[in-house]
């Protein structure tokens, strides 16, 4: 029996998204984003994956990574351990250790094609805050890699790595200006499906390898195939 594809292999760059439980608010004050900044700094340390941009929002989080060419496992061994240490340390913190899940469980995640989609994706994950509207120009929301790129702080340098597709001069100026609802409906679509966020024909290569088929097809229910008509029977019940 041939071996299921993986839905995540190494040399691809993600985008990676994890959600509170319900209702719950992860994030409320400073310390408690510079908490996770901290388990995020630890994970860095054990685990070399290569992040290419985040933003930290007060339920959700959102990265985009780029594990190394064979290192099929490293984006589940990084994010398993930052949810698994943030649960622990933020019950430890609220006091409220077996009273329930914080994360909604398992990561999200799609590949993304290592073009300008790969900059739709960094940009749409950058601008959240200010899409939000937490901040009148992204580079002053605290918890984003757009924020330590700017400022060039010491937590930016150890963490970011430099993207394989260059950023450009006017990086911050093109996060700042709205994307198309078109490039929005896209990217939302393959968070919700897993679908490979790309142009057709490599979608449809790294869906086939990734074992990801499913994510291009269209929701909801199959079509029935009636069969055809019996041209010596046309009254058989089907």
């Amino acid at each position: 029996m041939p071996r299921r594809a993986r839905s995540i292999l190494g040399g691809y760059a993600y985008h990676v998204l994890n959600r509170a439980n319900g209702r719950l608010r992860l994030f409320r004050k400073s310390a408690d984003f510079d908490a996770f900044e901290q388990v995020l700094q630890e994970a860095h340390q054990r685990v070399r994956l290569r992040i290419l941009g985040y933003a930290i929002m007060s339920n959700h989080w959102h990265f985009v990574v780029w594990p190394g060419r064979g290192n099929h496992d490293q984006v589940t061994e990084f994010f398993r351990w930052l949810t698994h240490t943030h649960t622990q340390r933020w019950h430890a913190h609220h006091r409220t250790a077996g009273m329930g899940h914080v994360y909604q469980g398992r990561f999200k995640s799609f590949p993304i094609a290592a073009d300008e989609h790969l900059l739709a994706v960094l940009r749409y994950v950058e601008r959240n805050p200010l899409r939000a509207g937490l901040v009148d120009a992204a580079q002053k929301w605290r918890w984003s890699s757009l924020y330590h790129r700017t400022h060039h702080t010491e937590l930016g340098d150890a963490l970011l790595a430099e993207s394989p597709v260059p950023l450009g001069k006017l990086w911050n100026n093109h996060v700042n200006q709205a994307q198309s609802e078109v490039e929005l409906a896209d990217i939302r679509h393959s968070l919700v499906r897993g679908r490979p966020y790309g142009r057709g024909d490599w979608q449809t290569k790294v869906a086939k390898q990734l074992g990801l088929e499913h994510s291009l097809r269209s929701r909801g229910r199959p079509r029935i195939h009636f069969p055809a008509a019996d041209p010596k029977n046309e009254s058989r019940p089907l």
